[in-house]
């Protein structure tokens, strides 16, 4: 499609009585045309963002605050379209270029008022290098650097106290010219060493302060085609960036965004003939497919390593592809040059069906979210089916050179998170294992014998060093099961870990078919005469076995014992809720009162008798709050 008509169908949102165009944001952030991107963004602004999603995925609202180090008013337009084509709804608060310490010290309130989601500082070098500074004195040069470094990280991490958001810093880019106005060589390789030290303070402020992160500009811009600066704009208006770089930070942003909020992609669906192999199966048969040493069959297993690296990271892997599929299973399980096996995927869609149709099995199967899904293939006619039949599924055409394709499936970002936790490394294994029990309970007679069969046992426990990094991910990655929409900032959640106001608990799942892992948590204020679920978060991938009456009932058994009268719930309708919603119904929470926009507290009298369970499972305690070992009771 051509640039324009992107322009066009923007234009035309902005028009009254303007019908929905989901497809639009995907396609302006996919554009190369920086200023058709720039122009549409700028229209989008005054857009309803509602209109710029698929039905039934209204976009997350999201206030970012931009707090640059030089002149960044133009870096709003990419933002926005990068960031609506994540999924979000972003209202900006874009700070003035000479304030930035003022406003991250707290001398200028309105930054701490806007009460940002995502504080973005983008930082240039003459924020640690003066630009009146002599280059060839190495000793005040470096003295300069460590002077003004205090002040920012003293100004950053004041602020990170201070805010309940993230804030994401960058490394710093040294422009060419100021390395070449050092004549010497040896001078050269001293302001370099000095400016990677800098760098690497940047990088270490990520693990030494709470809610800071650090997107490594200086090695992303490595492979960038364009310059890092354009010397007019940098002369005329104090744009230290290129828009070229503006438009590839905007990217990473988003990439970022969907980490923290715990959106990124789960599942990457793949192809096979000429995405996994060079070749057709079905016509070449499996002895000429091309992979292997030599090109292009080392191309396609470059796709399959970073497949592989991929899941070996808690992503999963599926197959949607037309072809036979007792050939495909051949294939897999006997081909020498092949990376990626059978074991690799959880779900195989292999037949002659729509592909579409392939990827909404998978996604069923799996019980996540279409817009959890990516998908790619080297056919222009099934990506452009995947995108206009179920546009919430990213993308990724793998056209041209194979040798391109490996970093293609990277490109996006759309697999970042912010940790990779031991129950990450393990989820192809526990999909599998899912697999197993779908196969058990058909063929049971009965779901009572099937979940009586399953051998279910539940482990509450507090949180530790250990654990906190799983409870944190799953409050920011939970959509379905989460009481009130959203996750507690790690800081925060980390504070109630060691409050004896609270309890921060997780639980686990295992049974006859092996350990699901950490699955779930609850954020508990106690009081006196009452307890207070803040949240209770759990993975869809223990639904419908009742784990969350288990897991109430033992917490409804400790408040009682400690004096509680009842138990209360914060909760908050969103979009995606409902099961968390259906819970607090089931087990008897009322609201407390009238709720304004789907939020508000629910309560569970706790003098009526014990809360009831599921008898088919055992509930562990071994949380000092949570005393006692229980076997659960049949839900009515």
């Amino acid at each position: 499609m051509a640039d324009d008509d992107l322009l066009t169908r923007a234009r035309r949102l902005a028009e009254p009585a303007a019908a929905p165009d989901p497809g639009l944001v995907a396609r302006l952030a996919d554009s190369s045309d920086i200023p058709v991107v720039r122009e549409a963004g700028r229209i989008l602004a005054a857009v309803d963002p509602r209109l710029l999603s698929p039905p039934g995925h209204e976009p997350r609202p999201l206030r970012v605050a931009l707090v640059p180090s030089f002149t960044a008013d133009q870096l709003a337009a990419p933002l926005r379209i990068a960031l609506l084509a994540a999924g979000f709804a972003p209202e900006f608060q874009i700070a003035a270029p000479d304030q930035q310490l003022l406003r991250l010290g707290g001398a200028v309130a309105d930054l701490d008022a806007f009460d940002a989601e995502l504080t973005l500082c983008p930082v240039h070098e003459e924020v640690f290098l003066p630009r009146d500074l002599d280059p060839g004195d190495g000793a005040a040069v470096r003295a300069a650097v460590d002077e003004r470094w205090e002040r920012f990280a003293s100004a950053v991490t004041g602020y990170a106290a201070r805010t309940a958001g993230a804030v994401l810093l960058t490394t710093v880019p040294l422009p060419a010219a100021a390395l070449r106005r050092v004549v010497s060589h040896r001078g050269r390789a001293a302001l370099a060493r000095l400016w990677r030290e800098l760098n690497l303070r940047i990088l270490d402020l990520a693990d030494g302060a709470d809610r800071v992160d650090v997107l490594d500009l200086e090695t992303l811009l490595a492979e960038h085609p364009g310059p890092l600066r354009d010397a007019r704009l940098h002369a005329f208006a104090q744009m230290a960036w290129a828009p070229g770089v503006e438009h590839r930070y905007a990217a990473e942003v988003a990439a970022y965004t969907r980490a923290f909020t715990g959106r990124g992609k789960k599942c990457l669906v793949l192809d096979l003939d000429n995405t996994l192999w060079g070749g057709v199966l079905g016509d070449d048969g499996p002895e000429n497919i091309e992979i292997g040493p030599m090109y292009p069959g080392n191309a396609y297993a470059a796709v399959q390593r970073t497949a592989l690296a991929l899941r070996r990271q808690g992503v999963l892997l599926a197959v949607a592809s037309k072809n036979d599929p007792d050939l495909v299973a051949r294939v897999l399980d006997e081909h020498p040059e092949l990376v990626l096996r059978a074991s690799d995927f959880v779900a195989i869609e292999a037949g002659w069906g729509a592909k579409d149709e392939s990827i909404r099995r998978i996604a069923k199967q799996l019980n996540i979210g279409l817009d959890g899904i990516v998908f790619a293939d080297d056919s222009a006619f099934e990506c452009d089916l995947v995108r206009h039949s179920v546009p919430e599924v990213t993308v990724i055409h793998l056209a041209g050179d194979p040798a391109e394709h490996a970093a293609a499936l990277l490109a996006r970002g759309g697999f970042d998170s912010l940790t990779t936790t031991d129950t990450d490394k393990e989820r192809t294994g526990l999909y599998r294992a899912r697999a197993e029990r779908h196969r058990f309970g058909a063929e049971q007679s009965s779901p009572e014998d099937y979940l009586h069969g399953l051998g279910l046992r539940v482990t509450l426990s507090a949180a530790d060093e250990y654990t906190l990094p799983r409870i944190v991910q799953l409050g920011g990655r939970t959509n379905q099961f989460n009481l009130i929409g959203r996750c507690h900032p790690e800081a925060e959640t980390r504070r109630m870990a060691h409050s004896p106001e609270h309890a921060l608990l997780a639980f686990e799942v295992a049974d006859r078919f092996g350990d699901e892992g950490i699955v779930g948590a609850l954020w508990i204020a106690r009081h006196p005469d009452h307890w207070v679920l803040e949240n209770a978060v759990m993975s869809c991938r223990v639904f419908a076995r009742g784990v969350e009456h288990a897991v109430l009932g033992a917490v409804a058994d400790a408040a009682r014992a400690a004096g509680a009268h009842r138990l209360e719930a914060d909760f908050r309708s969103t979009p995606r809720n409902g099961p968390a919603a259906r819970f607090l119904d089931e087990a008897g929470f009322a609201p407390a009162a009238p709720e304004a926009d789907g939020a508000g507290r629910r309560v569970l009298a706790l003098d009526s008798g014990p809360v009831s369970t599921a008898a088919w499972i055992t509930t562990t305690v071994t949380a000092p709050a949570l005393s006692d070992s229980r076997e659960g009771h049949r839900i009515p």
